[in-house]
């Protein structure tokens, strides 16, 4: 633990914070300002009762039965519903990076990568290091991808984020699980909600959701429609999503729930700049050179089409036992036209996850709770690359078969004195294996398999109120990513069968404060985490990637969130209500042994973490139809490669919304919303291509730009 703490690591922070270079510091006095506004006619008598109260009314439904956020023995967070309809781009991108340790890029629309406390040198297109959830179900496949695209965060009612790894209910992980929560399980009234609006660069998004509520069923339709022409060059998004969810109980202590999503995706993909073509023409699209075509010739882009559906049976045995069974799987087709090839993808996955959940009151007390279950998927993949003439599959280049098996095995108890004490410990066990066959290039099949190890996987973990308002947190956790199938075949179409899994213990304090009267609530963790045989990705001569292990990887980090309510509830002031949400991250993040042939990168920063992120999200009521959103994040310089010699600058991105709301009846309601992105008209790039050939780095994002658009309820 000491490391965390070292006196390097608090001389920097203490050297920044007595610098000038303190991030965004005028957007706190100016919060400073505006909660003056409004403190005429307040008391603390006129104080709302449901004030930030994080803490008490926040449950986290990844343990079961649910726990309130303040009696949890780990750091997490929850991002709600105001947060996620902030923007109306269609991305979870503004919504997730206001969680700290976490940061989402898009390099272009449709393309995601996301990284919780660790790096993105493993997760060039898509997710890795972590597992993620729809409600019951697995987003992460049996391969370990996750297409988080193909959600949409208005069919969302809440996201759900666990920090650090956290196999004790969940498989085997490194950096932590995200649960998105859809809508539909909790239907309480029956409604229908048409969503239509449109902005700059070609955008159109229509949104339809249907919602009915019975005595003992309930069930909700949301339908989406996206369309944009995107900023740069050959950087055009199609996205069509109908999720559905049901849930029906049967009896008095028994109920199915029952989820299905279908996404038809096709986004662009333009490609990565130097910096020189940066300055010359940000929206310009990857151009050719003297050994490839263009993007735009080569008609580089992703289709995607999947299917993912899931059944959940959850039944209250006794008392003191509860089961819970889900049976779930997905169907991908999946296409990618790029510079050098065009990859063909068909992607079936099954699965089961069970688990049997004991708790009881012990002499009034004391309480106890366990879990015992199981998590299996497998996976099977069949992949063909060929030739790309201008769009156009060609020669046959590669052909192989592959099948994924993952096995998790978990038991988690937890012991609490009153709401003063807890401990939990728990062991999960997994296991992983990849088989391949290749049918081409080779003259005659050639079969293989990769079997990783199976790892035990323990965490202890603790927690203690000293009162009502301080409580403290540690644990101990170790934590297992296997490789995913798109690093063991990456794009140079060869079976890497030398990579290892990255598996590291993680040491991690916390503290929580809420004030008596539920205006403030601030939660500091800080974490160590030395991860071994780090994955990296590299680049050959062609361009395609490939992955390797890097050795030791050292990631110290300190994660600082506050919710605060400016000004309580008052309809008599010019603002009714003011809210303050931040978020402060800072990572050291070192290698500490990379050596790859004669480059020697020990000590050198992690490829793709900055320091410091900041985030701050302001949320004022102005009047009886009039609310406004603030949103604001700060992302210092990048590294962009494993030898340190090219950084992203740091940058600023504001974005606001403002709402009008007007009641039509009982049951009917309006709200008209305008907004804007990138409100400084800043120059950055919201997502970089890691050790970049062709030092092809940079992908632009949009400068300044609006949107609107209209919420009918009725």
């Amino acid at each position: 633990m000491y490391t965390v703490f070292s006196n390097p690591l608090v001389k920097r922070l203490a050297s920044y914070f007595t610098s000038r270079s303190v991030p965004s510091i005028q957007l706190f006095v100016l919060l400073g300002g505006l909660s003056v506004l409004g403190l005429g006619s307040a008391s603390a008598q006129n104080q709302d009762s449901t004030a930030v109260d994080a803490l008490n009314s926040v449950h986290i439904i990844a343990h079961n039965p649910q726990q309130p956020l303040k009696q949890l023995n780990a750091t997490a967070q929850v991002v709600g519903q105001p947060q996620l309809s902030a923007t109306y781009t269609g991305s979870l991108v503004p919504a997730l990076n206001q969680v700290a340790g976490l940061r989402m890029e898009e390099r272009s629309p449709g393309s995601y990568r996301i990284a919780l406390r660790g790096n993105l040198i493993r997760s060039p297109f898509g997710v890795r290091n972590l597992q993620v959830y729809l409600g019951d179900f697995p987003l992460t496949d049996a391969s370990g991808n996750t297409y988080i695209n193909l959600i949409d965060p208005a069919a969302l009612a809440q996201v759900q984020v666990l920090k650090g790894p956290n196999a004790s209910l969940y498989g085997a992980n490194s950096g932590g699980v995200i649960r998105l929560e859809p809508k539909g399980f909790k239907v309480r009234e029956n409604k229908q909600q048409l969503s239509l609006g449109g902005g700059a660069y070609g955008l159109f998004r229509e949104r339809f959701s249907l919602q009915r509520s019975y005595k003992r069923y309930s069930f909700s339709i949301d339908q989406m429609y996206q369309q944009s022409d995107g900023y740069r060059d050959h950087s055009a998004l199609s996205k069509k999503s109908l999720q559905t969810a049901h849930r029906y109980q049967y009896a008095a202590h028994s109920e199915l729930r029952f989820l299905l999503l279908y996404t038809d995706l096709h986004y662009e993909t333009p490609g990565g700049l130097t910096s020189e073509q940066l300055e010359e023409q940000p929206r310009m699209a990857r151009p050719a050179s003297s050994r490839f075509p263009s993007a735009e010739t080569q008609e580089a882009g992703i289709q995607n089409r999947s299917l993912l559906g899931g059944i959940t049976h959850q039944i209250t045995i006794s008392k003191h036992w509860q089961h819970q069974v889900s049976l779930f799987g997905s169907s991908t087709d999946f296409k990618n036209p790029f510079i050098t090839n065009y990859e063909f993808r068909k992607e079936e996955n099954i699965g089961l996850r069970t688990y049997l959940s004991y708790q009881n009151q012990i002499a009034t007390t004391w309480h106890f709770e366990a879990q015992l279950g199981y998590e299996g998927q497998k996976g099977c993949y069949a992949l063909e690359n060929f030739d790309n003439n201008q769009g156009e599959p060609q020669r046959l280049q590669a052909q192989d078969d592959l099948t994924n098996s993952r096995q998790n095995y978990f038991l988690r108890t937890q012991i609490g004195w009153k709401e003063k004490l807890s401990l939990e410990t728990s062991l999960g066990y997994h296991n992983f294996t990849l088989g391949y066959t290749t049918h081409f290039p080779t003259s005659a099949r050639a079969r293989g398999e990769v079997k990783y190890d199976a790892i035990w996987m323990p965490r202890i973990a603790g927690r203690f109120s000293f009162n009502r308002q301080w409580s403290m947190r540690a644990s101990v956790a170790k934590g297992f990513s296997a490789p995913t199938l798109a690093e063991v075949r990456s794009s140079t179409n060869q079976i890497n069968t030398d990579l290892k899994a990255e598996e590291g213990v993680n040491y991690e304090i916390g503290f929580r404060f809420q004030h008596p009267k539920q205006w403030l609530v601030l939660d500091l963790s800080a974490y160590t985490y030395p991860i071994q045989s780090g994955i990296v990705r590299q680049l050959n001569a062609a361009g395609n990637e490939y992955f390797v292990n890097a050795g030791e990887l050292k990631q110290n980090g300190i994660e600082l969130t506050g919710e605060f309510r400016l000004l309580p509830k008052d309809s008599s002031r010019l603002l009714h209500n003011l809210q303050w949400h931040t978020a402060l991250t800072y990572n050291q993040h070192e290698f500490e042994r990379y050596i790859v042939k004669e480059n020697n990168y020990s000590g050198n920063s992690v490829t793709s973490v900055p320091d410091w992120m900041l985030a701050n999200s302001l949320n004022l009521a102005i009047g009886k139809p009039w609310s406004m959103a603030l949103n604001h994040r700060y992302t210092s310089s990048i590294p962009l490669n494993d030898a340190n010699t090219v950084f992203s600058e740091a940058f600023h991105l504001v974005q606001l919304q403002l709402n009008w709301q007007q009641s039509l009846g009982v049951l009917n309601s309006i709200r008209l919303f305008a907004g804007v992105d990138n409100l400084l008209n800043e120059r950055y790039s919201l997502g970089n291509d890691i050790n970049a050939f062709g030092k092809r780095y940079f992908n632009p994002a949009p400068e300044r730009n609006f949107y609107a658009g209209l919420h009918w309820r009725f």
